[in-house]
C-alpha cells in the first residue's frame, strides 16, 4: 500500500469496466471503510528474493450498489498469475491468484496483533 491518501466521492454502479481475456483477469480487493482513499500496491510474485515484478496500485473507493455500500480497489487488467498484495509498511498482506477470463477477489486481512514484550 503506498503512502498516498486521496479524498474521493463514492463510485456508482457500472463505473468500472473489466477487460477479461484468455490470459487477462482482474482483481477486486475489498477493504474496511478506513482504507477509503488509500492506494494499495500489488505486484507479480517471484523474481529476485520474492520481490516479483513492478508494483501497480489502485485507489480504494466507496462503492454504492443496489445491495449496499462496500469499499474496494479494482485492478481491471492483470496478466494471469500469482500476485502479492502489499501493506503500507512494505510487508505482504497476502497473495492472490489471477486467472484469465475471471475477476478474482481478495479481502484485506485484519492487522496482525502487536506482540507483547
Amino acid at each position: 500500500m503506498s503512502g498516498h491518501h486521496h479524498q474521493t466521492g463514492p463510485t456508482g454502479t457500472g463505473s468500472v469496466v473489466l477487460e477479461l481475456g484468455e490470459n487477462i483477469g482482474a482483481l477486486i480487493l475489498t477493504t474496511p471503510p478506513d482504507l477509503a482513499g488509500h492506494e494499495i500496491d500489488i505486484s507479480p510474485c517471484g523474481g529476485e528474493a520474492g520481490a516479483g515484478g513492478p508494483r501497480t496500485h489502485s485507489l480504494v473507493r466507496e462503492r454504492r450498489t443496489a445491495s449496499g455500500t462496500s469499499y474496494a480497489a479494482v485492478y481491471p487488467v492483470l496478466t494471469a498469475g500469482q500476485y502479492t498484495v502489499w501493506r503500507a509498511d512494505g510487508t505482504p498482506a497476502g497473495q492472490v491468484t489471477i486467472r484469465g477470463g475471471q475477476a478474482s477477489h481478495f479481502r484485506w486481512p485484519p492487522a496482525a496483533p502487536a506482540s507483547a514484550g
